[in-house]
């Protein structure tokens, strides 16, 4: 019987991406916005000893036409996935076991 109500499953995640990088920099993730009206969206990363050295660079790579160009030291950032960032298809699982799934629907 449908009684119009909506279901849907929370997303389980897990903290990933925290292993040391081999490479002395520091990492810089870009976010762009192509034009005024648009969405700042995730275009990648680069590396770069500073902040504007990192501008730089991103500019090049991601940023050519944009309207902003926003970096953030990765360091800074936290990612939360409900993949892992290891072998493709691995679910990632909190460090605390594993999380319940959580139904919510519409009264």
């Amino acid at each position: 019987m449908d009684d119009g109500s909506t279901r849907m499953e929370k997303a389980t995640r897990a903290r990933v991406g925290e292993e040391p990088r081999s490479d002395p920099l520091p990492e810089w993730d870009v976010f762009v916005r192509e034009d005024s009206g648009g969405v700042m969206r995730h275009v990648g990363s680069v590396s770069a000893p500073t902040p504007e050295a990192a501008h730089e660079h991103a500019s090049r790579l991601f940023g050519w036409f944009a309207d902003d160009v926003w970096i953030c030291e990765s360091s800074e950032i936290h990612r939360f996935s409900t993949h892992s960032l290891g072998e493709r298809g691995e679910t990632a699982t909190p460090d605390s076991g594993t999380e319940p799934r959580q139904h919510e629907w519409d009264e």
